[in-house]
């Protein structure tokens, strides 16, 4: 075989290793998948921060908050589907349910001549602005036993307007709670969340 034909022969070699190198060089661009160096998604896994966080901003506007901006023109008017059992005058007669003047700061089922359940008696202290929040939300929640059949008013701004309303009605209106101590309330309770989320056992 004379030297042109080898060089015919190199030459088909060459080619066909170039081929291969090409076709191995595209099939592995075509199938190639990059390792991304954070995952696809992002399991989040609670910490104590976050959660606290999280009771925070769940919680909503404190009752300080909110009575701040009470109306007790708007009270008033939620006021009316109490009237039939209570009475608001100063000095006026107890109804089915007894005069509610200056009930805030009198001791919790604490007027004369007024039949209350043995577990409203056993609620003890007097009516806070907080504890009257709870007893209009749900009665039952404070004395389960109470023979009062008002089911409770569940929306937080016309329960602020209706407490407002009632606190007007004294001598000496109890002043609301300062919304500065209500927001160091609410870190004092993220705390509290944080160091027990801190405390369970990890799974």
């Amino acid at each position: 075989m004379d030297s042109f034909e080898w060089n015919k022969v190199f030459a088909a070699i060459i080619s066909a290793v170039l081929l291969i190198m090409v076709i191995r060089t595209v099939s592995e661009t075509a199938f190639h998948t990059d390792h991304a160096e954070k995952p696809a998604y992002t399991i989040e896994v609670a910490t104590a921060d976050s959660a606290a966080t999280d009771a925070v901003v769940e919680a909503g506007p404190t009752l300080a908050e909110l009575l701040a901006g009470a109306n007790a023109s708007k009270g008033a008017k939620q006021w009316a589907k109490c009237r039939s059992c209570h009475t608001a005058e100063k000095g006026g007669a107890n109804g089915t349910g007894p005069n509610l003047y200056n009930i805030v700061g009198r001791a919790v089922a604490g007027v004369a001549g007024v039949k209350y359940s043995g577990d409203l008696q056993a609620v003890g202290g007097t009516w806070t602005y907080e504890l009257l929040d709870t007893w209009l939300t749900s009665p039952k929640s404070v004395a389960k036993g109470t023979s009062m059949s008002y089911g409770g008013l569940k929306k937080d701004r016309k329960r602020a307007d209706l407490i407002a309303y009632l606190a007007s009605l004294s001598d000496s209106p109890v002043p609301f709670p300062a919304v500065a101590a209500a927001v160091e309330a609410a870190f004092d309770m993220a705390d509290e969340v944080a160091e027990e989320v801190a405390a369970a056992p990890s799974h």
